[in-house]
């Protein structure tokens, strides 16, 4: 329909014309009252946004001089933030002199790596920034579920 026959419409009506998808050819109008229209439109955009996946980034961080058992606590720390769904951040802090050894704090790092890869993914591998070596993970769903339906059914997975 021509642009100024929609208008003539509109105001016969005493409603408004109002452009629903710019994009397409032609573009897509419809008649309807504006502020009604503006007042769904935003019900839906703040209905999505509740409804969206609200991840927390979780940090952890370590020493390369970390207890063994120590590491071992923290792990399960970051285990079971990944199992309720947030990303995590693993970081291993060089104090002073320590920097002048970092294959200290990258073999804790894979070991770390090591222990989360059966519920997570890497999504950035471990790098220096200045005096740390960080690294990102991210719970993988699939491999989440694999471990949620083990332990139901009565074989209990170490962790």
């Amino acid at each position: 329909m021509n642009t100024q026959d929609a208008l003539k419409l509109a105001q016969g009506k005493q409603m408004d014309l109002i452009e629903i998808n710019p994009n397409s050819k032609p573009p897509v109008c419809k008649i309807a009252e504006y502020g009604k229209y503006n007042y769904e439109r935003q019900k839906r955009e703040k209905l999505a946004k509740k409804n969206q996946a609200n991840i927390e980034l979780k940090e952890i961080r370590f020493n390369p001089n970390t207890d063994k058992h120590d590491i071992e606590f923290k792990t399960k720390h970051l285990r079971q933030f990944l199992i309720e769904g947030h990303k995590v951040k693993a970081t291993v802090t060089f104090k002073g002199r320590m920097i002048t050894h970092p294959e200290f704090g990258k073999q804790l790092m894979a070991d770390i790596v090591a222990k989360l890869e059966d519920i997570s993914k890497i999504e950035s591998p471990p790098r220096m920034e200045g005096k740390q070596l960080i690294a990102y993970f991210i719970p993988d769903k699939n491999k989440i579920q694999i471990l949620k339906s083990t332990q139901d059914k009565g074989n209990p997975v170490e962790d």
